[in-house]
């Protein structure tokens, strides 16, 4: 077993007679806990007229219940040195919470609240629209951003993948009450939820939290879950897009596998070594050998059937074409060659120490609980996940290089001043 990790026994799992999936992950040694409730509801199912509706819900399920104003629910929490947050993903809604240990039934409480009894009403709507519609401005506004979303696009065409997770300013506009509280009363059912907990708790103690606070109670509603239509990307193709601005923002990329995918490990230790911090080809190549950007990464995303890889740079508009020739000849080379054991061998090392460090932290370890029920994972000690990481292969690199990154199979689109260079 890894220093500071906890044993296979310390996770545990529970699913209640009304649906509910609760799990918990105890980390002796630490004084909080970090409270999370997943809805398996998002921009994935929605409809393109609904655009938005699942993000605007999350927004509005803060503005009060029948306990509680809007003011209450962002003090109640933050009174006590807690932290509450969400988010709405691609694949799921997100309500979470970090406080001390002692205060674990007040977090349980007051996202219980909100999640299963929001008032939804139309002046609170008619508020919170105007706060959506700002965020799609800011995004709008921030070509670093909005070259997320146009590359999505353009690589899922139609389909949900393709969706803006905010919605568009046409769509958010014309969604009322009826839109969110149906989707409430469809999506927001103990059995479309997950409850994930870690840090200094009790797994029998969190279901009795649960129960104290109104999470065990039978509700009405179809425990059926959501269907999403299959994923199907489109050919590559390059897209620019005018705009006016200092820098022309590009997006690389192309589809890959699902999370359950074994290849999933050999994609990610690949996106490492290609941009994954200062010591990568992307970088050392496009920022310190030509100076072409401040800005040079790698990203991946897996949801439950399907995922992507891609890489984002940032440079002038007179020298975007000199950053994507240098881009592409980086994917090309490990599409042709793979890579070479020493480097593999210091990229395992990378991502392996970023594990580690990460699962110090409790809000890390209730992720890696949720994972265990989103994407039907077997629990892995950290010993575990590590040994995962140590088994890729010089020819797995190479296999997923040669599948997925060759220039001629990645959607590019920029973003910039001029015409497409």
């Amino acid at each position: 077993m890894g220093s500071g990790d906890t044993p296979a026994d310390g996770f545990r799992r529970t699913v209640l007679p009304n649906g509910l999936t609760v799990l918990s992950e105890r980390m002796p040694g630490v004084r909080s806990v970090a409270f999370g409730a997943w809805i398996r509801a998002a921009s994935l199912h929605e409809s393109r007229d609904k655009m938005g509706v699942s993000h605007l819900l999350e927004h509005m399920v803060f503005k009060g219940t029948a306990r509680r104003s809007a003011k209450q629910i962002a003090l109640e929490l933050e009174a006590l040195g807690g932290s509450l947050d969400a988010y709405t993903s691609r694949e799921h809604t997100v309500y979470q919470a970090r406080v001390l240990d002692e205060h674990l039934d007040i977090a349980a409480d007051v996202i219980g609240d909100f999640v299963f009894s929001p008032l939804l009403s139309k002046k609170d709507l008619d508020l919170e629209r105007k706060v959506v519609l700002e965020e799609i401005a800011m995004v709008d506004d921030t070509p670093a951003d909005l070259v997320y979303d146009l590359h999505n696009e353009a690589l899922w065409g139609t389909h949900p993948y393709g969706y803006s997770i905010l919605g568009t300013r046409d769509s958010v506009s014309a969604l009322g009450v009826d839109d969110l509280r149906a989707l409430h009363a469809r999506a927001y059912h103990p059995s479309q939820l997950i409850v994930a907990a870690s840090g200094n708790v009790e797994h029998d103690a969190l279901l009795a939290s649960l129960e104290r606070t109104g999470w065990t109670v039978d509700r009405p509603g179809d425990p059926s879950r959501l269907v999403v239509p299959a994923a199907a990307p489109l050919p590559p193709l390059r897209k620019h897009v005018k705009r006016d601005g200092a820098q022309t923002h590009i997006v690389v990329g192309s589809a890959t596998v699902p999370h359950g995918d074994p290849r999933r490990h050999a994609l990610v230790l690949l996106s490492v070594l290609l941009g994954g911090g200062m010591s990568s080809r992307m970088f050392q190549r496009v920022r310190e050998e030509l100076g072409l950007a401040y800005a040079v990464y790698t990203f991946q995303s897996f949801q439950a059937d399907a995922g992507m890889h891609g890489v984002y740079v940032g440079t002038g508009p007179d020298t975007a074409r000199e950053a994507l020739d240098a881009i592409d000849a980086e994917l090309a080379s490990v599409a042709t060659h793979g890579l070479p054991a020493d480097e593999l061998a210091m990229g395992k090392s990378q991502l392996k120490g970023q594990i580690t460090l990460s699962l110090e932290s409790v809000s890390a370890r209730m992720y890696r609980c949720a994972g265990v029920e989103l994407y039907g994972e077997p629990y892995r000690t950290l010993d575990e996940m590590l040994a995962l990481v140590d088994a890729v292969t010089e020819e797995q690199i190479a296999e997923v290089a040669r599948d997925f990154f060759g220039p001629e199979r990645q959607t590019v689109v920029s973003l910039g001043p001029g015409d497409e260079f």
